[in-house]
């Protein structure tokens, strides 16, 4: 009844939304306000109004070029294969010269992948890019049946396969596990498309170190509480209609009350930048809250597991991991360099839960891991931002560079 009443809802204000935006573009003699103090301050209430609205549908890429070695390159997307829950992307570029081949695996916790655009912006310069593009669950018939921890790990190593020997993975957040899992079966099969580099950045890999607020609120409810209060059936009239979900609405709610205020304080900022004409302000503020209010409903089998198993009870990290039932092992790894990457302020996958990897990987060189942590960076900044891209990025690119 939930979902069915905010669907109702947002259809309901639709005709409202679509009257703002009319009037944002110049439609009506609105646009003669422009220059005028009242038509600056209306322009800038109905525009962060207009931006905080949330979105179902994924936002564009929007990357058409990347400078390789100081000269301009085109860029597209190819779909390189496509499966119910997820396409696996291909940022193709008009560029000869071979470079590695680097699967980014974006996780699947609310938003679209298109939260790693930035990521993909950078890593393009110096590899050929790959993308798990993941699909909003609400979109996807229940024809194509259950999506949950142990597809997860399948969708990883069909897109590690697809991509070929000699590849290199990244995963951020959430899916760092499953790919330290689908490596670790990989190399313990000797399979010749076990990537030669794993880097792991921000994610939950064993979270009894550091607790945050997000597991010590996992660890107190148990897992009946989340089916209960979180799960619900994707309405009438949508393509996934009846599938079981953790709509991408109540994730955000969670993921903005943790930090309210400072939502609040961006929002008062954005208004503030728009209304005293200073649009280039205002313009990296209503890119993130763009991207942010985007949201993607999660398969309801998928968050229950990854609650049980990842968060609850960090099975990786105490040797209890199995996939279909098979016993999943990190000290299978011999030959794959690992790198840990965690932010200093993140509060979310808090510092040592994601360097745990190292202990788990026990029969790795010394050579073959690295760890990197980032000062001042927090959840965010670890994948996107200057930090990223001016401090993280080039200990990455050194280390595909070095395992390559």
């Amino acid at each position: 009844m939930l979902y069915q009443a905010y669907h109702a809802t947002t259809a309901a204000l639709e005709p409202l939304r679509m009257a703002a935006r009319f009037a944002l573009t110049g439609g009506n003699t609105f646009k003669t306000f422009d220059a005028s103090c009242l038509g600056q301050t209306t322009a800038a209430m109905l525009e962060v109004a207009v931006r905080s609205t949330v979105t179902h549908e994924r936002p564009a890429y929007g990357i058409d070029h990347v400078e390789v070695g100081g000269k301009s390159v085109a860029v597209w997307e190819e779909v390189a294969l496509s499966l119910p829950f997820c396409d696996l992307l291909h940022f193709a570029k008009n560029h000869a010269a071979p470079q590695p081949k680097l699967l980014l695996i974006a996780p699947l916790s609310g938003h679209f992948s298109t939260i790693l655009r930035h990521t993909v912006e950078t890593a393009l310069a110096d590899h050929d890019v790959y993308l798990t593009d993941w699909k909003n669950a609400r979109d996807v018939p229940m024809s194509a049946g259950a999506f949950g921890f142990d597809n997860f790990v399948d969708y990883v190593l069909r897109f590690i396969r697809a991509i070929g020997p000699g590849g290199h993975v990244l995963a951020v957040c959430q899916p760092c596990v499953q790919a330290l899992a689908a490596v670790s079966l990989l190399a313990e099969d000797k399979d010749p498309a076990t990537p030669k580099s794993l880097t792991l950045m921000a994610g939950p890999v064993d979270v009894r170190i550091n607790p945050t607020s997000v597991n010590i609120f996992a660890s107190d409810h148990d897992i009946d509480w989340f089916e209960g209060n979180l799960i619900h059936p994707v309405p009438l009239g949508l393509a996934g209609q009846g599938r079981r979900v953790y709509p991408g609405f109540l994730q955000l709610f969670s993921f903005m009350s943790m930090n309210m205020e400072r939502h609040a304080k961006a929002h008062r900022e954005m208004y503030d930048h728009l209304a005293h004409g200073r649009r280039g302000d205002a313009q990296p503020i209503m890119t993130f809250y763009d991207e942010y209010f985007a949201v993607i409903d999660l398969a309801g089998e998928f968050f229950l597991e990854t609650v049980e198993r990842v968060f609850k009870t960090p099975e990786l990290a105490l040797g209890e991991l199995t996939y279909r039932g098979r016993k999943v092992d990190p000290g299978a790894i011999r030959r794959t360099a690992l790198l840990t990457i965690e932010g200093e302020r993140d509060d979310i996958c808090a510092v040592g839960q994601t360097a745990a990897a190292h202990d788990l990987c026990r029969n790795l060189r010394p050579h073959l891991k690295q760890h990197h942590l980032q000062a001042g960076a927090g959840h965010y900044g670890v994948f996107s931002g200057k930090k990223w891209h001016n401090q993280i990025y080039p200990v990455v690119k050194n280390l595909i560079l070095a395992a390559h």
